[in-house]
């Protein structure tokens, strides 16, 4: 990149350079036809006995030399400008394959860890079980560890396939209605099961909206996990339901370190995860806050993120009730 970053502003310099040398060069030929235009008028026209002819024919020449000066500098003008245009556009163009190419590359090493992690612990809790003579108490509980990972793979998989289908646009909508306080208990009851005493709850009842109930179950799932992958083990996460203004208003407040100001909209961005790759400790692929973004949009509503208090966010989804 910084190689790049050094030729392309090396053959900008150049090309500016280069582009003012043929305006200068132009302006002096130029000088040069008016001057000798001149030196030809004055031999060929009397001023004294034909002033009207002369002056008419200098004053036709001083409007083709201004003109022509006019001419340069314009067309000279509108070459930088297309110049400098089109450096921006490359330069952009290339920071953000660049920037895309390391985030896929990141993308990729988070997701083998993420796909080898509940596959590494459902082995070894068959394992377990298949070499150790075991109660029945320790079987059930080896065996809802499994089951945990593999919902956690589940989620996973589909976040990719989604992405998969929204990027090749080959995923259509369902518009159907459903009761969305009923979805949001079921799906915070199934994660309260999964993370015990880490869930409370504030649902309204019988709040009904029109949309697609497979994307928002999935919108839901991912900011419930995003909520239990940063909030401590001892603190608990708020999920709440209410009305407002004719939306459906879903919040989940969690309790983690927060985010700071100038990256709450980056983490909507595909492949975006605060921190980076040497220093940051948490799991996750990038891609699941991109999906709830892409969801929640094709929903006509809209998610923010603001800080909680004292400490965590709070992802708010507002869609139409409508």
């Amino acid at each position: 990149m910084r190689t790049f970053r050094s030729v392309h502003l090396l053959l900008l310099v150049y090309i500016i350079a280069a582009l003012v040398f043929w305006e200068i060069a132009l302006q002096k030929l130029n000088d040069q036809i008016y001057t000798q235009q001149q030196i030809t008028l004055r031999a060929s026209v009397d001023s004294l006995q034909d002033p009207r002819s002369y002056t008419a024919q200098l004053d036709a020449m001083q409007h083709a030399h201004a003109m022509h000066t006019s001419q340069y500098i314009g067309e000279g003008s509108t070459f930088l400008i297309v110049i400098l245009i089109g450096a921006v556009v490359v330069y952009t163009s290339f920071h953000r394959r660049i920037m895309l190419s390391r985030q896929q590359n990141n993308f990729m090493l988070s997701v083998t860890h993420e796909l080898k992690s509940p596959i590494a612990a459902m082995k070894l809790n068959l394992q377990t079980m298949e070499k150790r003579q075991l109660s029945d108490e320790q079987k059930t509980q080896l065996i809802e560890r499994c089951i945990k990972e593999s919902n956690r793979l589940n989620d996973l998989c589909n976040n990719m396939l989604f992405a998969s289908q929204i990027e090749g646009r080959q995923y259509k909508p369902a518009r159907e209605r459903f009761n969305l306080s009923d979805l949001l208990e079921d799906t915070v009851t199934e994660y309260a099961t999964r993370y015990p005493r880490r869930f409370e709850e504030e649902i309204i009842p019988g709040c009904a909206i029109t949309g697609d109930k497979v994307m928002l179950q999935m919108a839901v799932n991912n900011l419930l996990e995003n909520a239990v992958k940063y909030t401590p083990a001892d603190k608990h996460i708020l999920v709440t339901l209410a009305t407002k203004n004719n939306n459906a208003v879903i919040q989940v407040a969690d309790q983690g370190a927060g985010i700071p100001d100038n990256e709450k909209k980056k983490v909507f961005d595909k492949f975006y995860r605060i921190g980076n790759e040497e220093s940051r400790t948490s799991r996750g692929t990038g891609l699941g806050l991109y999906l709830t973004n892409k969801i929640v949009i094709q929903h006509k509503g809209r998610i923010t993120v603001k800080d909680n208090t004292p400490s965590g966010s709070v992802f708010e989804i507002c869609v139409p009730l409508g």
